[in-house]
């Protein structure tokens, strides 16, 4: 009971000293938050950017070392850096002219983490054939030296 009572005292400080709290927040936090998002928001843009600019090199400055994702349908957890910017090579040597869109994006920024949850569509070419898909997607950021960093990605395709 004591070490239960303890935790949920250090839980409730902890976020009474969230500077990201709502409650925290005075005008320059709240500004500060709505700066982070779009940036979130950017970094994402940028990323997508690289890859239809067929760019693995660009893209992997926005992946975090410690980067995982559930993959459209992936059955296992991809895990690495190192393992995400080699898929991407290997993607963008087959696929050509990707164009991806997001729509309702929603950006929640606590503090260096931010998580973005937004519907997708996208085409372009894979081995030469049309393709297009949709679904929606999570997707969680950290910053780190001023910048916002991609460290995980779930994506599910819509039916």
């Amino acid at each position: 009971m004591r070490l239960a009572l303890r935790f949920l005292r250090a839980a409730v400080l902890l976020l009474i000293a969230l500077p990201s709290a709502p409650w925290a927040q005075g005008a320059q936090g709240a500004s500060s938050t709505a700066r982070d998002a779009d940036e979130v928001r950017a970094t994402l843009t940028q990323m997508w950017a690289a890859i239809e600019a067929g760019d693995a090199e660009r893209y992997a400055t926005f992946v975090h070392p410690d980067f995982t994702q559930f993959g459209e349908t992936d059955a296992y957890l991809s895990e690495g850096k190192a393992m995400e910017v080699r898929s991407m090579t290997d993607y963008l040597q087959r696929a050509k002219g990707v164009r991806t869109d997001m729509h309702n994006s929603q950006v929640t920024v606590r503090g260096a983490v931010a998580w973005i949850t937004y519907y997708w569509t996208d085409a372009g070419t894979n081995q030469g054939k049309p393709f297009s898909s949709r679904g929606k997607s999570t997707r969680i950021f950290v910053k780190e030296n001023g910048r916002w960093l991609c460290i995980h990605g779930h994506y599910t395709l819509a039916p």
